[in-house]
Formats: structure tokens, sequence, C-alpha cells
């Protein structure tokens, strides 16, 4: 079967396609080096609209490489390039079209195109480069592999092979290009490394660093500087040079390295990792074919698999879902915010200051109880401000200007008189925040909106003994506040659209994903997180060794053990929160005696780290009261589970959010659980769980697996 045959077929499978074309265009290289074939690969004037290749561009490609063939083979040009329209080079496969796929057989058939229509440009009897002028993920990095050789633009802001953590392999020659291009180990590092770390991008300077581009030039002039560079090579003025490639035991390190991280990261949880390696490892001996062939083989396997469907919903949810929040009040009530008024300065309110001052750019007050507080908390956001200065993320005007922005002040009538948002992030108790939501009420213009940081509080009863409790909403943020995307918006029961409104329009200019939560005890994350963790506090006190308990969730993947989690949230948060919500349902939350003993003799958590890493705490061990009933590593992760899908099914009985999705959204933004889960739903559904403890999945077939 031909290509434009195998393209045609699977056309009928997409459609939905963006199609992308290929335009070709000639133009005479500088200092005569000849007529040059540029490809433009573009699918419209938005700019901001990634280009993607589904069958119908991959055609419209495999034709634009007919043309410039037949033109080399003719002699009438001395080259061809790639490139991509204004700050955006090419994003890969079209997932949406990836999603509909239901058989083996259909998704060999798509890696099989995309691997025919990228090997004519290697083919060509002309030398061929890449120009990676913007965005390039996935196959807009290995179209570009293809060629002989690459630039890149300085001012490219991402570049990615993500397959790995979507629950794919790079499938169209990255698994088998990219170590023989700079080597086993760097290889790992792009594949395998930067995609189980939450996605890490590459810049262009690290692009041309690691290897993969040979030239690197200004984005100002991106194009021309590369277009002067490609007539110097084609005249032989410039010769590329390439360091040789250590087949020997330093490929067999890297391949080792990479399952070391893999297991890390994902304890052998989704396959996706472990496939890539196999594959960079066979590619030691240079069979760039039979390195391609493995790649369809493994793209079809993962393609029919649950971890890819899992992971293709995250993306959807992390891509529209949080760009369309769902119950979400029509943002042109919201009131414009045009200085804002933090209580606190401790940690977390000068991370809130901080994070409002960029993002915003408006005044920012701080206040607390004594000056050298507020004195700590503006020194903290001037101190984040010099950091971003040194590291050339901002300039000296840049900070200049924000650090004068942000003030602190003891009196709250001097302060937020002239506030639109004003936010708490005070001490975790309820008279404490309904004292300061009085002071503030008493000084706040009318028109301001009263936000609480609280991370497991009835906001509803926080607004209970105010004047005007419509104007009070919940703005739940998550620590690192920098780092953690999620942003929990609570309706108080009082909570008015206006104030909605603005703390939605507030969140989207905090770069956040908000999602609307009803006012329920620990809210989303917190009530899922504390279940979980309650069940595995639970069978350590029953007698189950904490080791066992800790590796019973290990095939999840999770972004760290429970009780390391338990560690950075703080014990003394984690039982406070248990204790909330045990005072709220007190039949399936606990409070554990053990935990409660840990709190009471100040340790930060149950391990030491002495030997680089982590162990149980003699003392801590020394604490801990347990039963005789032990359980296995199977039971005790069925046991977390069946916690898990109970709690879920019951939030969404109370209408805590809309649907599963939000659930998700939460749990994927919020507390950095991994894509192949999906969140946790579709797992749950894909294990069975769901079923066997509620009766039914959460989501509708076809949502996060294959389509029926």
């Amino acid at each position: 079967m031909s290509t434009a045959e195998l393209l045609k077929g699977a056309a009928e499978l997409f459609p939905g396609e963006v199609v992308s074309q290929a335009h070709v265009r000639h133009l005479e290289l500088p200092s005569g080096a000849g007529r040059f074939a540029l490809i433009t690969l573009d699918n419209g004037f938005d700019h901001k609209k990634p280009t993607t290749f589904g069958p119908q561009s991959l055609a419209n490609l495999d034709a634009a490489l007919d043309q410039v063939e037949r033109e080399a083979s003719e002699g009438t040009i001395v080259g061809v390039g790639i490139t991509g329209k204004p700050f955006i080079f090419a994003v890969g496969a079209d997932l949406k079209g990836v999603e509909l796929l239901k058989r083996h057989e259909d998704a060999l058939a798509m890696g099989k195109g995309g691997h025919e229509v990228f090997k004519r440009i290697a083919g060509l009897a002309v030398p061929t480069f890449a120009y990676y002028n913007g965005a390039a993920m996935g196959g807009g990095v290995e179209i570009g592999l293809h060629c002989a050789y690459r630039t890149v633009s300085a001012a490219l802001p991402a570049f990615s092979l993500p397959e790995v953590f979507l629950g794919l392999v790079p499938g169209w020659g990255g698994c088998a290009l990219l170590p023989n291009l700079i080597g086993a180990d760097r290889a790992v590092t792009v594949i395998i490394e930067n995609s189980l770390n939450q996605n890490k991008q590459l810049k262009g300077g690290q692009v041309y660093d690691l290897g993969i581009a040979d030239a690197l030039f200004e984005g100002a002039d991106f194009l021309e500087q590369s277009l002067a560079w490609t007539a110097s090579v084609l005249k032989g003025e410039v010769a590329v040079a390439r360091p040789e490639i250590d087949r020997g035991e330093a490929w067999d390190q890297a391949v080792a390295r990479g399952r070391s991280v893999a297991d890390s990261k994902v304890h052998g949880a989704a396959p996706a990792a472990y496939r890539a390696l196999e594959i960079i490892e066979a590619a030691k001996d240079g069979d760039l074919q039979a390195g391609f062939d493995a790649e369809d083989r493994a793209l079809a396997d993962l393609v029919m698999g649950g971890e890819l469907r899992s992971g293709i919903y995250a993306f959807n949810l992390v891509q529209k879902r949080a760009k369309r929040p769902a119950g979400a009040p029509d943002k042109s009530l919201a009131r414009p915010v045009t200085k804002v008024g933090v209580v606190g300065a401790g940690l977390m309110a000068s991370q809130l200051a901080l994070l409002f001052l960029r993002r915003l750019e408006v005044p920012v007050v701080l206040t607390d109880i004594d000056q050298d507080r507020i004195d700590k908390g503006v020194g903290y956001v001037h101190g984040e401000i010099d950091k971003l200065l040194l590291k050339s993320r901002i300039n000296q005007d840049k900070a200049n200007r924000l650090k004068a922005l942000v003030s602190g002040v003891l009196d709250k009538a001097e302060g937020f008189g002239d506030a639109d948002f004003i936010i708490e992030a005070v001490f975790e108790e309820m008279g404490v925040k309904q004292q300061v939501f009085a002071e503030v009420e008493a000084v706040a213009p009318a028109h301001a909106i009263l936000a609480t940081n609280t991370s497991s509080l009835s906001v509803s009863e926080m607004a209970s003994k105010l004047k005007n409790p419509e104007r009070v909403v919940g703005f739940h943020f998550f620590n690192p506040v920098a780092i953690l995307p999620l942003l929990e918006i609570v309706r108080g029961e009082q909570t008015d659209e206006a104030a909605l409104a603005t703390a939605f329009g507030v969140a989207k200019k905090l770069r956040k994903t908000a999602v609307l939560v009803k006012d329920a005890p620990a809210f989303v994350v917190n009530r899922i997180l504390t279940r979980f963790l309650g069940e595995i506090q639970n069978v350590i006190d029953e007698g189950t060794p904490v080791e066992v308990a800790e590796r019973a969730v290990e095939p999840l993947g999770l972004p760290m053990s429970p009780l390391v989690l338990l560690e950075l949230v703080g014990p003394a948060i984690g039982l406070h929160v248990s204790e909330t919500l045990h005072g709220a349902f007190p039949d399936r939350f606990t409070v554990s005696e053990n935990l409660a003993a840990v709190v009471k003799a100040g340790k930060r958590g149950f391990y030491v780290y002495e030997s680089g890493k982590p162990e149980l705490d003699p003392e801590v061990a020394a604490l801990l009261k347990q039963g005789d009933t032990v359980l296995t590593e199977e039971q005790t992760r069925e046991r977390v589970l069946d916690a898990v899908a109970q709690e879920i099914a019951l939030m969404l009985e109370e209408g805590v959010v809309a649907e599963a999705q939000d659930i998700d959204l939460c749990l994927i933004t919020g507390a950095g659980w991994p894509f192949h889960l999906g969140g946790v739903t579709p797992y749950l559904d894909r294990a069975g769980v769901s079923e066997r403890v509620n009766g039914k999945p959460f989501l509708a077939p076809g949502v996060a697996s294959v389509p029926a």
C-alpha cells in the first residue's frame, strides 16, 4: 500500500482533524548559494492555534514532498527547509483523532503513515534543514530529526517529546533518531526524565546545548539568519561537527538510568516509559528501520491501552475544561481590581502577595499583628523580586516598579480603605477568621470582595456574622503557590454572582486553573487526600508495617508516597484537617492517635534522611502504637482505593463539583496526580473499583477509554 493510500484510509478515522497545510515557496539563498525550497507548516492565520499532524495534514506534507523531491532530482533546487508559522513550529499528532481510534490496526496504520512521510525527508537528494522557529513538541520535534541539519530560535519557549507523559512513546522517529543524534543519556533525559517531570519543556538555548540543533539564532530575525547559515553550509564555509556517539557501556548505563527514573516516578504502573526505553536500548546498533518498526508496534499497543486514554483525557481537562470552568458566572459581572489587600504576612500570605503583585501589577498591601511580621513579609516579596532580576526574568525597571507597589501597614483602615480585593491567610481557626473578616468589613469599601484562603473551614460560617456575607468567597490556593495551578473557588451559601465573577476574573489574571466548588468540608483535594491518607494511617494503626502501607500504593505512580506527602503538608495541618472532617463525617474520617502523638512530639514527619533516603525515624517508631491486624500490600491498596472511590461518589452526590471531570482536574493541578491515572476516576473505572464500590463507573464509555 502506498503512503497516499495509507493516509487516505486513516483520514476517515479523524473526522474532526484541524488540517494543516504545507506551503512550498522558493527563494534564492544569500551569497549566491542557489535556489532553495522552503516548506512552511501552517493551519491558518490564528497564530495561537497549534499546527498538528493528522492523516490529512500528513497527506498535505506528502504532496509537498512530491514537489520538492521532483525538483531535487531535476537539480533545480540545492536544498529543502522546513519551518512553521510565527511562534509555532508544530506540536505533533492530532490527539482528537487518536482518542477516536478503536482498533489496533488503525493505530498501527497511523504510526506507519507518519513514518512513511517523515522518512521521505531524509531520502531527498539534497540537504535538508529544519528551522525550529517556535514551539515544537512530539511530531513537531521528530520531523526536524529527520532533517540533516537543524537551527533553533533563542526565543523558542517550549520544546519537548511529551509522549511518555501522556502514555505514548515518541512514535515517528524520536526514540530511534534522538539517541543516535545526541547520545543515549541525553535522549533519556528528553524522552523519559523531562516527560515524567511534569512534562518539562526545553528553551531554545537548551535545545542547542543538547546538540539537537546545530545553530542558535535570535528570534527577531531567526529565519533570515538560518537561511544565511544554510547558504554557508551548502557552500562548504561552515562544517557541522557532531560528537561521536558512545555505543558501549555508556549507552547501557543511560538506559539503566532511564529505568531508575521511570521506577521512581511510576513504579511500573504505566508502560509507556518502559516501551520507550526498550526502543532506545535497541537503537544502540543504529538500525533505524528496526527502530521505526518498533515505534509503530509500541504506538499501536499503547493507543489501545487505558493509560494513553487517561492521558488524553487528562490533557483535555487541563487544556480545555480548565479554560472554561463549569458553573462560572457571567464574566461581565466581574468588578475591576486595582488594589489588593492581604491579611497576614507569614509564608503563605507572602507567597500570595507576590503572586498578585506579579500577575496583576497593582498595589498590594499586607497587614499583620506586629511590624516585625509585616517587615518580614514585605522583605520576602522584595527578595523574590531580586531573584527574578538575577535570573533575568525581569529587568531593573520592572523590579523597581514591583517593589514600589508592595507595602505593609499595621492599620487595616489605612491599608484596605481603597482595596478592591482582600484575601486573608491567617491561622486556620474559625473564630480567628471571623474576627479578621469583621475587622476588614469595617474598613473596606462596600464593593470590595473578601476572600478566604481556608483549606477546610466553612466559607458560609465564616461570613455568617458579617453585614454583607454575599461578598465573601473561598479562594483556596495550593502550596507552593507559584507552582501548583489549582485554585478552588468556593461559593458560600450567600456568595453573590458579582463576587464569584470577580473571583474567577482574578483567577484568570493569576493564570490559575479555577474550579467552582460547593462550600463543603475540606472542599475537593484536601477531602480526597485526607480520606486517602486516613486509610493509610488506619492500616498502620491497626498493625500493618509502615513500609508495607507505603509500598501498597506505589503502583499508582503518585508523585510521592503518602507519608512523604504528609510531611510536605505538615503533620499538624494534616491532623487539623482530619479533625475537621471527622467532625463532619465521623463514620468515614478518623483521627489517628499515632498522628496526634507525632504532632504532640513536635516531629515534622515520619522519616529521617541521614542516609540519603527516607527511613522511619526511630523516635517516631517508638511513639507508634499498633494493633495486630496486618494487611498485605494488595489488601491495603484495595482498601485505600475503595475508600477514595466511595468518597468521590459521595462528593458528586452532594454536588461539591459539577462532574467527575472536575474531581480529576483538581487532583491533577492541585495534587500533581499523574496523567496516566487521568486524575483518578478513569483509573478507578479501569481497575473495576468504581463498579465494586458504587455499582457503576464514574465516566461514560469512551470518555477516558477506547470507544465502544
